[in-house]
């Protein structure tokens, strides 16, 4: 039995996978499973399995991208979930992904990559987010809410998942009229204007993405907002000022393991002595790890999903505390499904954009995504933060009666 063959059949327990291999000879692993069904798959040339043995991810990833390990049945969603469906981080199975060499190998590199992350903190943002404006119109909500929805009901569309994160994340900071709020990372500006059209807040949002940029100050300007709610172009490390709330969404994995009680702590400083910050981030359900090569190389460069140990680590002894964590689960998964699933009816309109191969690659995050939030460890957190102890409410009660006003 070929290596090839000895992986695939530890691998693939559940499901069935076909393989059609260079030359011809095709083989069928698994076994029949009505959730995972059967996926086809075939290499067109021995270097496909070279990578593919040598970084599974990462091999998969850019064989795929490069039309040489082609999905003859199902979709690259169907094949990266049957395979990492029988590997479930829940089962305790291990990680059929790397040898403990291989992971200290990344670890090492990982370390010294992040080591001028902070000099590199605008081009990584603007490899991703000052892509095509038409690109993220194709598969984001009308909103442009470009991380976690929040699905109080599974069968909720994207566009209210994404409202009903916004007012979640709103109620729990329990923002008053007139207060003043920083949105670091603030995207193309969706979360600045929804809080300040339901609480009255003046909203000041900050980003490092040139083109997010230019379309949150025209959203502002067509909204005859902008003299309530301002974007600005700048580093929170640079940022002055004091504020009554922070909220924070998708911004900590940019931050990068190094900084992040760098980040934490001027957040800190910029709150006034009875601020209230919102972090909403992808975490780790497990522990500290590091960024797996393929969202390194091409999607997220310098990114960093927190563990919840860690991020509450780095928090250790600033003076400020903790008040409330919640995990949300499957809620990315959900939003993740709806993206890809946009992203595939847009095909032809992305190649037009791009090309074969980035429609390739897309559709390869999106999917590898999903499956890390369904048999992975990945999951959001939500934690919360206040300066004083006294500022909030004793009970979580006042978050519940807060969302249902802002939904009603």
């Amino acid at each position: 039995m070929s290596l090839i063959d000895r992986f695939l059949h530890r691998a693939i327990r559940r499901g069935q996978l076909t393989v059609t291999f260079p030359g011809g000879r095709t083989a069928t692993y698994g076994a029949p499973d009505a959730e995972l069904g059967h996926v086809a798959i075939r290499f067109t040339d021995g270097r496909a399995l070279r990578q593919l043995l040598a970084d599974p991810s990462l091999g998969a990833a850019e064989a795929f991208m490069d039309g040489r390990l082609v999905i003859e049945r199902g979709d690259i969603r169907d094949f990266l979930n049957l395979a990492t469906a029988n590997n479930r981080w829940e089962a305790g199975l291990g990680n059929l992904d790397a040898s403990p060499m291989k992971r200290a190998i990344d670890a090492v590199r990982f370390r010294i990559d992040r080591v001028n992350m902070a000099r590199r903190a605008k081009r990584n943002v603007a490899h991703h987010y000052d892509l095509s404006d038409r690109l993220y119109d194709l598969f984001l909500d009308v909103d442009r809410q470009y991380s976690c929805a929040y699905f109080t009901d599974t069968a909720n569309s994207l566009e209210q998942a994404q409202v009903d994160k916004k007012a979640h994340i709103v109620a729990k900071l329990a923002i008053e009229p007139g207060m003043k709020v920083l949105d670091i990372g603030c995207g193309w500006g969706g979360m600045a204007l929804y809080i300040h059209r339901t609480t009255g807040a003046d909203v000041c949002g900050i980003t490092l993405s040139e083109e997010q940029l230019k379309v949150a100050r025209r959203r502002a300007e067509m909204a005859g907002v902008d003299g309530h709610v301002r974007f600005e172009l700048i580093d929170y490390r640079h940022l002055n000022g004091q504020f009554d709330r922070i909220v924070s969404v998708g911004m900590f994995e940019h931050v990068g393991a190094r900084n992040f009680r760098t980040y934490l702590s001027k957040c800190r400083d910029l709150l006034t002595p009875t601020g209230v910050m919102l972090l909403h981030t992808i975490g780790r359900g497990d522990g500290p790890n590091f960024t797996d090569k393929f969202t390194d190389k091409y999607i997220f460069p310098g990114g960093y999903i927190p563990s919840l140990s860690e991020t509450l680590a780095a928090n250790d002894f600033i003076r400020w505390f903790v008040t409330d964590v919640e995990v949300l689960r499957m809620h990315y998964a959900y939003t993740l499904r709806a993206w890809y699933d946009r992203t595939v009816a847009q095909k032809e309109a992305i190649v037009a954009l791009y090309d074969e191969r980035f429609y390739r690659m897309w559709t390869f995050y999106l999917a590898g995504a999903i499956v890390s939030f369904t048999n992975g460890t990945l999951v959001n957190f939500q934690i919360q933060f206040s300066r004083d102890r006294m500022t909030l409410p004793l009970t979580r009660d006042y978050m519940l009666e807060g969302e249902r006003a802002l939904r009603d």
